[in-house]
């Protein structure tokens, strides 16, 4: 794998800020991911300057409110606006969370964790295998972070995951930040979570920072998407390619976004790792 290859797997997050920069430099980055929904309104100014900015460069879309941990299941209005936006901008990747945030009408901030139990992986499954029907291509579904754990959950969160890929065919996008925080969380093993994960079922890598925040119970880690990515995944990254090879890779950054030329710099760093780490596997491509 030479410098141009390695180039094609590095994204970032096309955050509104940036979207002048990336209509004008998109050749600068090998892919990018927008959140769908902030674009499933098709006369919008910012949906104009997506479809500009596609015309240059692949992009996927990012789901955050399908709630596919949804008991009553996913709105069919919600997956007709993202069937519409796959249409448009053929995006090269699809994905959502292991998580829930609607219930009864109402929509929280957050992507809620989910029970790990069998009527819960029943439930998700069904809601994945519906959204996958409805749009004719597998979803990647991204493993979550965490602060809390359900006394009643029965199945680990990585075997829960890597249930849900066999039952439904869906695809895997592998947070890295999101293990290395719920890990200290919950004082769950980083590798053992990693060595439940078929790597031929992961399709897209993200890495993000974090932020440590100091409780009166103690100090819990926070996925806030609001700092460089982290020597600890950083190192978690370089093990994964080391033994499974390149996969389209992401930098996140969500809060206190930076200059465009920060993100840059971080996608460098990735390009960097990659081309150290996985120069003998047979790549996956965004």
């Amino acid at each position: 794998m030479d410098r141009s290859d390695a180039f094609q797997f590095i994204g970032v997050g096309l955050r509104t800020p940036h979207l002048d920069y990336f209509e004008a430099n998109a050749h600068k980055i090998g892919w990018l991911e927008v959140h769908s929904e902030n674009y499933f309104l098709p006369h919008s100014p910012q949906y104009r300057q997506l479809r500009a900015i596609r015309e240059q460069v692949n992009v996927s879309c990012h789901g955050i409110g399908l709630s596919l941990g949804s008991s009553t299941g996913v709105c069919s209005q919600h997956i007709d606006r993202l069937k519409r936006l796959i249409h448009d901008i053929e995006p090269c990747l699809v994905s959502d969370h292991l998580s829930w945030s609607e219930h009864g009408g109402h929509y929280f901030n957050d992507l809620l964790p989910l029970p790990y139990t069998e009527e819960a992986l029943s439930l998700f499954c069904r809601n994945v295998s519906q959204v996958q029907d409805a749009i004719q291509r597998p979803l990647l579904i991204e493993n979550p972070s965490s602060y809390l754990r359900f006394n009643h959950s029965t199945i680990p969160e990585w075997e829960f995951l890597a249930a849900v890929q066999r039952s439904t065919g869906c695809r895997l996008l592998l947070d890295l930040n999101n293990i290395h925080v719920s890990c200290f969380n919950h004082s769950y093993d980083a590798q053992q979570y990693l060595a439940a994960i078929d790597p031929a079922t992961v399709d897209e890598i993200h890495l993000a920072g974090f932020t440590r925040k100091r409780l009166e119970q103690g100090e819990i880690w926070i996925d806030t998407h609001s700092a460089p990515v982290s020597d600890e995944v950083w190192h978690l990254y370089q093990q994964w390619l080391s033994k499974h090879g390149p996969v389209a890779t992401l930098i996140e950054w969500d809060l206190d976004i930076p200059a465009p030329e920060v993100l840059l710099q971080e996608a460098n760093t990735a390009k960097e790792i990659l081309l150290d780490h996985a120069t003998c596997f047979e790549p996956k491509r965004a």
